[in-house]
């Protein structure tokens, strides 16, 4: 009964026979073949794989191609190039060929499965089984070096009963000329093929034999200082004896030469240079067209490129530097003067060991990333980027072993690799997003590659050989230092680089993005122009975050709609304003006059940190008639809860002192609530803000409108330090406050604040709540706001924290 007719991708094979029910692995190169393999994986991963008939022919034409060939599925593909991809497929079953056919990018065969004659065991086929197996065990026992098969391979095969499957094996490892293979994969009678098989068994072992005993011959002529000769006379006497390449490896002489030239012009130590070596004698006695000799390639090839030996000389001009670092970013200059110290220190101590790691932490949009570029240009290093954002496998990092097909070198080796110097600059971006799971943990294999008294011995497990990253100068990159491991940021020296302040992105915008957009665009100067007014409307009333690349988006949108109107004709060149700005951009979406126009009872300002900079957020506080209930609401966490509740007692504790009724907390309900209920809050930071605004409420006097705070409070009424002082009052200055309340043990963080910001806005220290009450209150009760105990009225007030 005929089978179904199948139309599938077609990817011939060089040098290769794809047998069914075995695993093969084979790198595809030709566009074509690319092509199809990726239709083939959109689909359902299987392709039709002939052999070529004839090596040196395109392997694409189809009169070049078996007529047989094996239905095979796609079970791994890693591309190793950019035009070459290594597959790992397991065949299926035999196929007849119906019909080539060419698409207009790649090759299709409508194929069906081959009907296979004499499949039932009978004394002939049995007889034929034995004398097979015998046959093999026989060249295995006597050529073990030729043929270097495992125990497993073997048993396998000596253990196989099914005739069709034991041919299929012993074929694909046992015979090593092509066309015998291809003639096992043609013939469909199963007696015939076994005949065909035992009779190629016998012929493979004369050839072998005669070739282990010229080799014997070669080896006792040569003088012992000759032995570097051995690969290149042995392969010259088995021509000389067979008259025809049986290997069909023409250039594997010139290829083992060329690597061991390659090795010798490292310079490596002794035992390295043994190891690769080894390498090399290895690949000599090895069939070309074997896995193993593929794998030992490709270890080859990775190890010969890697920069075991060649540096860049640095640059040691300190004024070059601070020109190029000036020219490329505006401000950032704690980062600057890190790397002008470290290249001063350089010049006067010149110990292997003095290794600067440095880690940019910052929010998004600062220029963490593209100042490490600018530091590499500026020091005349290479430059290499290694992305750690959701990285779980600890091989990417220490590299895999040389167990298994598709194993590769770490991230840290491919980046040496790509920089093409040993003492390059290496971004690790986005080092606070490694995680980890069952693979390992990456954050623990960087531990050695970012440790000084480590790292001149780093080993790879791929590479299985120590290489030295002492010279590189390594940048990390984060966003929030609280998800990246003690030991791991024990290991390297942090610089944390805040948000920009108006003034900051004023000047970043017009020495650095305008230019930039006015290329992308194709504009010039003379048809766009921006007025600094209307860049700062731009920075205050559309954007607001912590760096700039919303700026930047803004900034090309204008450019954009700048464009059409000059492509169009409607203009001749556009200028911006704060008058037309609305025209391209539309309304604005934040308005400068956010903070409250008058002070109110109970409303305060808080300030609190993000991973992306300091922001305000509102409280509100409502107290009603009721029996001392305490509802927090606003998605607060548990930090928070516990802060209110302990603002809430400090309060009670002062009822007298602030002239609040003694029994308020029995005949009073507070609801203390914080707006955008949607957005998780936590952080202890708020409990002064709390207090004041509870406070506020129950003694009737208003809080400041221009006045923010951060604090922590005790229940005895104590402001506690609190972190990220610098990104807060960032904060406050933007939203146009200017004073701010802080712990006075936060005064010496004040060195850490920008100088435009402290020229603005004036910082309160103070450490107790009645410094901070006497501060932030108003010294007039508003009428009616005072919670009597007979009249008592429900006051809902908002607050920034």
């Amino acid at each position: 009964m005929d089978t179904e007719i199948i139309t599938l991708p077609v990817i011939p094979t060089r040098g290769l026979v794809v047998y069914p029910l075995s695993t093969t692995q084979y790198d595809v190169s030709s566009k074509k073949a690319v092509i199809a393999l990726t239709e083939s994986i959109k689909k359902d991963q299987r392709v039709f794989m002939p052999a070529t008939i004839n090596v040196l022919e395109d392997e694409e034409l189809e009169s070049n191609l078996t007529k047989i060939g094996t239905v095979a599925e796609i079970k791994q593909a890693i591309r190793i190039s950019d035009s070459e991809i290594r597959i790992i497929v397991e065949g299926l079953f035999r196929a007849n060929t119906i019909r080539y056919t060419e698409t207009e990018s790649f090759m299709e065969a409508e194929v069906q499965e081959a009907e296979l004659t004499n499949t039932d065991d009978n004394i002939t086929i049995s007889a034929l089984k034995q004398a097979v197996k015998i046959a093999f065990v026989k060249n295995v026992q006597i050529l073990p070096q030729y043929l270097r098969l495992s125990n497993d391979t073997v048993t396998m095969i000596r253990s196989c009963e099914d005739a069709g499957t034991l041919c299929d094996l012993v074929a694909e490892h046992a015979i090593v000329n092509l066309n015998y293979k291809m003639d096992i994969l043609n013939e469909l009678d199963i007696e015939k093929r076994l005949n065909m098989l035992l009779e190629y068994l016998n012929e493979e072992f004369i050839i072998l034999n005669t070739e282990h005993d010229i080799g014997e011959k070669v080896k006792a002529s040569m003088d012992e200082n000759q032995r570097e000769y051995y690969l290149k006379e042995r392969l010259k006497a088995i021509n000389d004896e067979l008259g025809e390449n049986m290997l069909g490896d023409s250039d594997l002489a010139e290829e083992l030469d060329k690597y061991t030239e390659k090795v010798d012009e490292l310079q490596l130590s002794e035992e390295n240079e043994q190891k690769l070596k080894k390498e090399i004698e290895k690949l000599s006695k090895l069939p070309s067209i074997s896995q193993e000799a593929g794998i030992i390639r490709s270890y080859l090839d990775a190890c010969l490129a890697l920069p075991w030996n060649t540096s860049t000389i640095d640059e040691t001009d300190i004024a070059k530097i601070r020109n190029k670092l000036d020219s490329d970013h505006y401000g950032m200059k704690e980062v600057k003067e890190r790397i002008i110290e470290a290249i001063a220190v350089k010049q006067l101590c010149k110990e292997k060991n003095n290794q600067m790691i440095l880690c940019l932490a910052g929010p998004p949009g600062v220029g963490k990333t593209s100042i490490a570029k600018s530091i590499a240009e500026a020091l005349g290093k290479s430059y290499a980027r290694v992305a750690l954002g959701g990285v779980h496998d600890e091989s990417e990092i220490r590299g895999h072993r040389r167990t298994y097909l598709g194993a590769m070198q770490g991230r840290i080796m491919y980046a040496m690799t790509q920089a093409k110097t040993n003492n390059p600059l290496i971004l690790l971006d986005e080092i606070d997003k490694l995680g980890n799971d069952f693979r390992g943990d990456p954050t623990s294999a960087l531990l050695e590659v970012l440790d000084s008294e480590q790292n001149f011995s780093f080993y790879d497990h791929y590479i299985d050989m120590p290489f030295d990253l002492s010279q590189v100068l390594f940048v990390t990159t984060a966003n929030n230092l609280s998800s990246i491991p003690a030991p791991l940021r024990d290991r390297m020296d942090i610089i944390e680089l805040s948000s920009y302040t108006s003034e900051e992105k004023l000047n970043i915008a017009k020495k650095h993005l305008i230019k930039k957009q006015l290329k992308k665009n194709g504009l010039t100067s003379k048809n766009f122009k921006i007025t600094d007014s209307a860049l700062v409307d731009l920075i205050e009333n559309y954007t607001r975050e912590a760096g700039v690349r919303t700026l930047e988006r803004y900034i090309a949108k204008l450019m954009r709609k700048a464009a059409v109107k000059i492509v169009s004709g409607e203009e001749k060149s556009v200028r911006i304003s704060v008058k037309n700005i609305e025209d391209f951009l539309g309304a604005r979406k934040f308005n400068r006059d956010e903070m409250n126009d008058k002070d109110e009872v109970g409303l305060a300002t808080g300030l609190a940190w993000t991973a992306v900079g300091g922001v305000t957020l509102p409280v509100e506080v409502a107290v009603t008639s009721g029996s001392g209930k305490l509802i927090l609401t606003g998605s607060l966490g548990d930090v928070m809860k516990e802060s209110a509740q302990a603002a809430f007692t400090c309060v009670r504790t002062r009822a007298e002192t602030l002239g609040i009724e003694k029994d308020f907390y029995k005949i009073y309900d507070f609801h203390i609530h914080v707006p955008e209920g949607a957005t998780p809050k936590d952080g202890p930071s708020a409990g002064i803000t709390i207090a004041t605004a509870i406070t506020s409420a129950l003694t009737g006097r208003a809080v400041r409108r221009d006045i923010a705070m951060t604090g922590e409070i005790t229940l005895r009424g104590r402001v506690l330090p609190i972190g990220g002082l610098k990104e807060k009052s960032l904060a406050a200055y933007r939203l146009g406050i200017r004073t701010v309340i802080i712990p006075k043990d936060n005064v010496p963080n004040l060195e850490e604040i920008d100088d435009t910001v402290k020229n603005e806005v004036k910082f309160v220290p103070v450490s107790t709540i009645d410094e901070v009450l006497d501060t932030a209150l108003c010294s007039k009760k508003q009428t009616g706001k005072k919670h009597a105990k007979k009249e008592p009225k429900t006051e809902v007030l908002e607050t920034r924290i």
